[in-house]
Parts: structure tokens; sequence; C-alpha cells
């Protein structure tokens, strides 16, 4: 298997193992099983533990935790991994087989397929995002959109599986970061990346001042300043380059646009828009194309058409080495339609998405061996080990 990521303080979240955690949050029904297995005697079984939908293989959280609690509980289990990690997995195929006693596996399975599913998927989110711009770097700003601490180290986890697959598939740059200290570890990373949020930018008063007190505060560390506060970001992207001219022929600044899709960017317009994309790459915008791939193109925020329109005005102005950093609706699809746009763009945030969309994710198990006998339920036949 890959490389195994853990935090400078000790043990992941998701490694936690605890035999009283275990029995408040598992399905009642396998808690009945134990105490009825441990009444009639006890028997050794395989798990086939698998996806209903294609997924990017992510399964060293589950397996860790399992292992813990093999340990915690003093008995051995066996997994016998079919993928290794980051590896394409098909619907309907076993990611792993899992033998043990019944007695100490059958309350395990509940939180072994929480640790599983949402990883896979997130995998392959991630995975397709980075293969679809392999020349973008990305961002995981996905924390504040995870529902407590366990998934957004899962969240985070998965990213960098998702990342190095594009790396090995696409040459992809992939993801340099995420945004908070805890899971960094996962990336390679001292801490979280990121500088400045909009409550920062309403504070100062202005982004250009904001500009200024992270300067201050910060000197010397590399600067990405948002602006799209005040609806200028072309007129407050120039300012602050002009504010701080050697930074910005260092390339130090960055300059990010996370405007929404109520509104289109400083100077840009549906015609202007159309404009800016006939002249750049006309191709993207002949032929048929559906609704919303038209507003990735040309629509509010930040679309293909507002990345060419800053690019033009940072390098008009003698700005062309700062990077432009999108944000805001990055999903595969809208990262598609960049690459085919060629649009601009250096670096991508991207939050909601990779633990988005939870329909058809959920990680399902099934017996199929009792004792050494293959057994499972009608229907479930291809689990079977071939």
């Amino acid at each position: 298997m890959a490389k195994t990521f853990k935090p400078s303080n000790g043990k992941l979240l998701t490694q936690e193992a605890n035999d009283q955690d275990v029995s408040s949050w598992t399905d009642h029904y396998f808690k009945r099983t134990k105490e009825a297995v441990g009444k009639f005697g006890d028997v050794p079984v395989t798990y086939a533990v698998f996806m209903r939908r294609p997924v990017v293989c992510a399964p060293r959280l589950a397996i860790d935790w399992l292992k813990s609690m093999a340990k915690e509980r003093g008995f051995k289990i066996d997994i016998d991994l079919q993928y290794p990690e980051g590896k394409w997995v098909g619907a309907g195929e076993p990611i792993f087989y899992l033998t043990g006693p019944l007695h100490g596996l059958v309350d395990l399975e509940t939180q072994m397929l929480m640790k599983l599913g949402p990883a896979c998927v997130a995998a392959y989110n991630a995975s397709t995002m980075c293969a679809d711009l392999p020349n973008v770097g990305f961002l995981a700003m996905d924390a504040r959109h995870c529902a407590g601490r366990e998934m957004a180290e899962t969240m985070a986890y998965a990213a960098r599986v998702g990342s190095d697959r594009a790396k090995r598939k696409a040459g992809a740059i992939g993801f340099i970061g995420n945004a908070t200290d805890a899971t960094a570890h996962f990336f390679d990373k001292p801490g979280g990346l990121g500088t400045m949020p909009h409550a920062f930018i309403g504070y100062a008063g202005s982004t250009v001042r904001a500009a200024e007190m992270f300067d201050e505060a910060f000197p010397g560390d590399p600067m990405t300043v948002l602006v799209d506060y005040f609806a200028q970001e072309v007129t407050d992207s120039i300012a602050v380059c002009e504010r701080f001219p050697e930074r910005a022929k260092k390339g130090e600044i960055s300059i990010r646009i996370d405007t929404p899709g109520s509104r289109f960017i400083e100077g840009l317009d549906p015609s202007v828009s159309y404009a800016v994309l006939e002249e750049k790459i006309p191709h993207s915008i002949r032929g048929y194309r559906s609704d919303a791939e038209l507003a990735y193109l040309v629509g509010a925020g930040t679309s293909a058409a507002a990345f060419y329109f800053m690019r033009d005005a940072l390098d008009k102005a003698g700005f062309k080495k700062v990077k432009i950093v999108g944000s805001s609706g990055f999903s595969p699809a809208k990262c598609k339609i960049m690459a085919e746009a060629e649009a601009p763009v250096d670096i991508i945030g991207t939050g909601s998405y990779i633990p988005a969309k939870w329909s058809e994710t959920y990680a399902t198990a099934d017996i199929i061996e009792y004792d050494g006998q293959a057994r499972v339920k009608v229907g479930r036949e291809f689990l079977f080990r071939k």
C-alpha cells in the first residue's frame, strides 16, 4: 500500500479505537447479532467490502481502524486488499476481503463503512478534477463544508489519494495543500495554506488596505488577495500590484477571484464575455453547449471569460508574474470546461465539491464465507473470490 500519513500530534481521529464508542454508534441489529453469536458459538467469517458505483480506492483509514480495533479486542484479522490505494475500482467489485471471528467483527461494520465509502468517492472526485486540469494546482478548502472533524480528516486524506492518482495518470500538479493545520500532513505540509478571507477585507475597509495589513503582519510571506469584495476585481487587483510592485515583480502576489454567480466581474457582461472568448479561443463557444457549460464559459461569477479578462488586464499593466486563483463552484464538470477553454488560471480552490453528492456513494459489506463455506444472499454471488 501507499505511504502512511500520520499527524504530528498522534493518532488520526479516524483510527481511534474504543469499544464503548463502537457500541454507541453501531447499528442495533449488529449488536443483537454479536450477543446471539456469543451465546451460540463463534465462527470465522469473510466479508466482501465493496461500493455500488465506480470509485478510487481509498481504504487506509478504514483498514487502520479495523486493525486498531482487532488489537484492542485481542483477536487477529486478515485483510486481503484487492486494489492498491489510488486504483480505480468498478461498481460491485470487492475492495478488500476481511476475515476474522464473527463475534469480534460483526459490530464493526457500521463504522468501517463510514470510514471507507466517503473517502473512496471523494478520492474519485478529486482525481477527476485534477486530471481535467493537469496544469493547475488545487487547494482543498472543504473543511467548512464537512460534518465535523472526522469527516474533514477523511476528505483531506481522499483529496491526497485522488491527487496522487491524477499525478500518475495525467502528469497533473494536483493538490498543493489544504486549508487546515490538522490535516496538512496529508499534503506533506507543515500547516494549512491561505491568506485572507472576505471578513478581513471588510475589516480593513478596502482591498489595498487589507494587503497592506497582511504585508505588515506577515512580511515576506506570499500573498493571495481576494479582489471581489467591492465588485472591483480588475481595479483592486491593479491597485494592489501597484502598491507592492516589487512583490508583484517577484511573483509573490496572487489575486483570488471568488465572484458569486449572481453577477459578472468588473468590466464583463454577456456580450463582452462572448467577445473575449471569440478572440482568445473561439472553438470553445462554437458548437453545441449545454446551459451549464455556457455558464462556465461566459456566465456570471468565475467564468473562463473572467479569467482571460483578468489575465489581460494584469499583463497590460505589466504584472505578468501575478498569479490568478479561482474559486466558487469548481466541480469536475466546471474543471473540464476550463480545460477545454484553456482558461489562464494558476490555482483553483475547491470547497464543497470534494465531499458533495453522496447519492450512490455508500460502502457495503456482505459475509461470503462462514467457517470456510461459501454462502451469501442470493443476488450477491458476484462477491465470491475468483
